[in-house]
């Protein structure tokens, strides 16, 4: 039996017990330090609690330390790590080798064990084989491959690996492989491998050739489309994905919520289709709460990318940031009212709602609906609207306030098998309880002397008192075995039988299904390769235990990262996305004349676009 794991991002411990609620089988989250993204770090105090919320139901938390480490951090790195593990985190998320090392032999004089598992962060770039083996040689227990890859590369990094394989299926995407981009570092000196990404892809540039001619002006030429794969959930399954991850660690409780309830309610429909091949990782089944649609949250349209290993329209570059769902054209505006040819005959606009559009400088532009009546929408700061513009909603007020409303309750299932016993001074209760992890209590209880004058009504009582909810468990009464009569019971004597089952329960940890684990043993003798090789700076090496782990495995030399801002022509980007292909200029797929050498423009910077056709791939250098 396979286990599927839908993996959640949390900003904090809030929006991670919300994750829990709604259907996750795990939540990874940032300590506070050596995130990826600095602003969203919490105290080991809430991944602590956070850890305890998520383990009633047998669910996961990871911990990101996915930056690459500097020599004076190191230390404060490892302790960081000792105190997650102490805190319950079930694995640390990683990019910097330096982890590897030290969670192997310690640092310095600290020597504790380190026994929590280590995932290969997607900041690893992982898209070949040959990568899977070396970092699962190394002693990785999961790897989380890179998103711009297909199907069937998926399904041959399977067949080389045996470890667990992570695929980001619904968020935003990185236009480069992970990991890889220095475009914010050597514009503005802020480090994506340190958390500090500018986003300089989801800027506005000139595309111009040699001659200075612009071809495209002001656009987000390097913005792509955020990623959904709901609908391919089963296939990635078939290929060996196990953890389906969703990206968002700064996106709001309402982001997360909608995402991760729409994508749990996927993953049940294939393990109800496939029993006997799949099951959720943790436990517990969710009730109540709203109905998801990912066209409601935030999102800059939808791409499935590369997932059927061919190119399509994957940019945004008409609109970085998030446009919403299309409600329509505008049909006139004055006097700060607009009215709207809407899109859709069932289309409900609503007071508060949050409008878009594309002003007349390729600006994004928006505005509060104050009153929203049938087709028209009055705002008290309306902005300057043109006839025949697209206005798109990207807050429904509606929604938001059905996922605030409406909360998701997730419960574990725990059936009880009742025995009425009668003994020479009274009665006796004795109950069995089996929760759906498989903890069992057993217990027994004075029923008093009094006999039920209706057998039938005490039945009936037994199973509506029992049956019920006390904590994070839903009650069912399997069997009620007696011989002639029953004794009475009340209500309040009932519900003190539930309540000590429960309270018996959490006296004894949820269990968690077996998955694959492996230790951090010693370096495997594949390494790289049979022949020493040279450690590009791509590989973002920047101390020395890193410099350590990679001469262990045959590097003869080692460029380290932090020169690649002093190195002249250094590759800045490399992607699966190309801006020719994405134009319709592509000299292989378009059979167009080449265009000849091209170049982005921003604020006064050159960057030159590179085409290696041969691999299908586009790199970025400043010139």
């Amino acid at each position: 039996m396979m286990q599927l794991e839908l993996l959640a991002p949390a900003r904090d411990i809030q929006i991670g017990i919300a994750a829990i609620d709604c259907g996750a089988d795990a939540v990874y989250i940032a300590g506070p330090q050596f995130g990826a993204r600095q602003a969203a770090g919490n105290t080991v105090g809430d991944i602590r609690g956070l850890c305890s919320y998520a383990h009633r139901f047998g669910a996961r938390i990871f911990v990101t330390l996915n930056t690459i480490l500097y020599d004076d951090e190191l230390e404060a790195a490892y302790r960081l790590m000792l105190d997650v593990q102490d805190a319950g985190a079930d694995a640390i998320i990683v990019q910097d080798m330096a982890i590897i090392e030290m969670a192997r032999n310690g640092i310095g004089n600290l020597r504790q064990e380190i026994r929590i598992p280590l995932h290969a962060s997607t900041q690893c770039a992982i898209r070949t084989p040959e990568q899977a083996r070396f970092l699962e040689s190394l002693g990785f227990s999961r790897l989380i491959l890179e998103r711009g890859i297909s199907l069937d590369q998926i399904r041959i990094i399977r067949k080389a690996v045996t470890c667990e394989l992570e695929f980001f299926v619904h968020g935003a995407i990185c236009v480069c492989y992970s990991g890889q981009c220095y475009l914010s570092e050597r514009i503005a000196d802020r480090s994506a491998n340190r958390g500090a990404c500018i986003q300089a892809c989801r800027s506005r540039y000139d595309l111009v050739d040699a001659s200075g001619k612009v071809l495209v002006k002001d656009k987000a030429l390097l913005s792509l489309k955020d990623y959904n794969l709901k609908n391919r959930l089963e296939e990635l399954a078939e290929a060996g994905i196990t953890s389906f991850k969703i990206e968002g660690r700064l996106k709001n409780a309402s982001y997360v919520k909608n995402v991760v309830r729409d994508y749990s309610i996927a993953l049940d429909d294939i393990i109800r289709k496939h029993p006997d091949l799949y099951e959720r990782e943790s436990f517990g089944s969710v009730s109540g709460g709203f109905v998801p649609d990912a066209a409601k949250t935030f999102n800059r349209g939808y791409t499935e990318l590369y997932i059927d290993g061919q190119r399509g329209k994957w940019a945004s570059m008409d609109a970085a940031k998030a446009m919403g769902e299309d409600v329509g054209e505008v049909i006139s505006s004055h006097n700060g009212t607009v009215v709207i040819r809407p899109s859709s005959r069932t289309l409900v606009l609503n007071n508060g709602d949050g409008f878009s559009f594309v002003a007349k400088d390729g600006s994004i532009t928006g505005f509060r609906g104050d009153v929203c009546e049938g087709n028209s929408i009055r705002s008290r700061n309306l902005p300057v609207i043109c006839k025949g513009t697209r206005l798109y909603r990207n807050i429904n007020s509606a929604f938001e306030k059905e996922l605030e409303r409406q909360a998701c309750i997730r419960e574990i299932m725990v059936n009880v098998s009742l025995e009425v016993l009668r003994q020479k001074d009274g009665w006796v209760l004795k109950a069995i309880a089996v929760s759906e992890d498989g903890r069992t209590t057993v217990s027994t209880h004075d029923a008093g002397e009094q006999t039920a004058n209706n057998r039938e009504r005490m039945i009936g009582m037994i199973e509506s008192q029992i049956s019920k909810t006390m904590g994070h468990y839903r009650f069912n009464v399997d069997r009620i075995g007696y011989q002639d009569d029953l004794p009475f019971m009340s209500a309040s004597f009932l519900n003190n039988v539930r309540r000590e089952i429960a309270e018996m329960l959490n006296e004894k940890p949820c269990n968690k299904k077996d998955i694959l684990r492996r230790e951090i043993n010693g370096m495997s003798e594949r390494g790289f390769s049979k022949d020493p090789k040279n450690v590009p700076y791509s590989s973002n090496v920047s101390n020395v235990l890193a410099e350590k782990v990679y001469k262990e495995n045959g590097a003869e030399t080692i460029e380290p990262a932090y020169e690649l801002c002093h190195k002249k022509n250094a590759e800045l980007m490399r992607t699966r996305y190309c801006i020719r292909h994405e134009l319709g200029i592509c000299p292989k797929h378009h059979r167009c004349k080449d265009s000849g050498p091209l170049f982005l423009l921003n604020n006064g910077q050159k960057f030159a676009l590179g085409f290696d056709c041969r691999n299908c791939e586009m790199t970025l250098r400043e010139v």
